[in-house]
């Protein structure tokens, strides 16, 4: 009994120090389990070749595999949102600044996955199935674009606007490039479309079918292809172009012949000094704007139209000259900072 009551006042105190604690726990505020972050709002779209895409509702970071995409993205005013472009995306200047992912046709996956992009922009003229069945893999949305004709540019920048939460510039911005068109439409009405050769490469002499959006690009311009190939971008021989007899050689500005274009150099090549358009001055250089199927665009087929049809616009070409005009400025067309074709919207 003494040993027990020798034990007790520490017993006690232990019972006593257990209760305090006790209390005290019972006093302190139990932590709320943090919520798991809610699942991103999403909307289901279909992409040009007819595929379901499920992007994000609030696009906030894009990625773009060609040159013509990304200058839609800057034509819609967002820039800001284009967390990465490739390394031929060179227009505008300030899109040379964006981080690339390397090039349209083999583009870094790895690059693109790290720029944590809510949406991917690309295209089946200069892009490949694999890099989109690569990105839709690991789970990233990718918009495919695929234009062949003016009406389906205008489309897709509708698309690509509603998607990225730009519906209204989107508008804005069509409803411009189509009024352009249809004065331009106005002012040819009744006139005889050019017959052309488009001359797309130069060795070897390469074409444009009648499934493209050059082709169609043309018919807005007062123009018809003298070439009716059912391939996109046939491969022709100068015998042919001969047999043809186009009324005007079209050659895009940036070509990879230093001499495309040029009436002088011209009339000094074997064959190409006996066609009817180079002896008769009807050799065209026009932007090369009109390569990519993009809001400026529009800016080449008026361009086109007004060299092809100067009378209908109260000009004339003048059929000696060797050198491009810079027509976006001669004509007052496209004159916005930086190619942003939003900026007056």
């Amino acid at each position: 009994m003494m040993q027990f009551r020798r034990y007790y006042p520490c017993i006690l105190l232990v019972a006593v120090i257990f209760t305090a604690a006790a209390a005290q726990a019972s006093q302190t505020p139990v932590a709320a389990p943090v919520p798991a972050p809610a699942p991103k709002s999403t909307a289901q779209f279909t992409d040009e070749l007819g595929r379901k895409v499920t992007v994000a509702t609030d696009v906030r970071r894009i990625v773009s595999l060609a040159p013509n995409l990304t200058e839609t993205v800057y034509a819609l005013g967002l820039q800001e949102r284009l967390a990465g472009d490739t390394d031929y995306c060179d227009y505008p200047k300030e899109a040379t600044a964006k981080p690339h992912v390397g090039g349209p046709m083999n583009p870094s996956i790895e690059a693109i996955v790290a720029l944590r992009p809510d949406l991917v922009l690309a295209t089946t003229s200069i892009n490949r199935v694999e890099t989109v069945a690569a990105l839709e893999r690991v789970g990233i949305a990718v918009y495919v674009s695929d234009p062949h004709s003016i009406e389906g540019l205008l489309a897709g920048i509708r698309k690509i606007a509603d998607i990225s939460g730009a519906g209204g510039s989107g508008k804005l911005l069509v409803d411009d490039l189509q009024a352009r068109l249809n004065s331009l439409q106005a002012s040819l009405r009744g006139r005889t479309p050019s017959r052309v050769l488009f001359i797309v490469w130069s060795s070897p002499l390469i074409s444009v079918g009648q499934g493209t959006f050059i082709a169609d690009a043309l018919k807005f311009a007062g123009a018809e292809s003298v070439v009716k190939s059912s391939k996109n971008w046939p491969e022709m021989s100068m015998e042919e172009v001969v047999r043809l007899q186009p009324e005007y050689l079209i050659f895009a500005r940036g070509h990879d012949d230093p001499d495309a274009g040029n009436l002088d150099a011209l009339r000094k090549r074997p064959v190409y000094r006996d066609l009817k358009p180079v002896r008769e001055g009807h050799v065209v250089s026009v932007s090369d704007s009109i390569d990519r199927p993009a809001p400026r665009m529009i800016d080449a087929i008026e361009e086109l139209a007004h060299e092809l049809h100067g009378h209908a616009f109260g000009t004339s070409r003048n059929d000696s000259a060797t050198q491009p005009q810079d027509f976006a400025t001669s004509m007052g067309v496209g004159s916005c900072a930086n190619g942003g074709y939003s900026c007056g919207l």
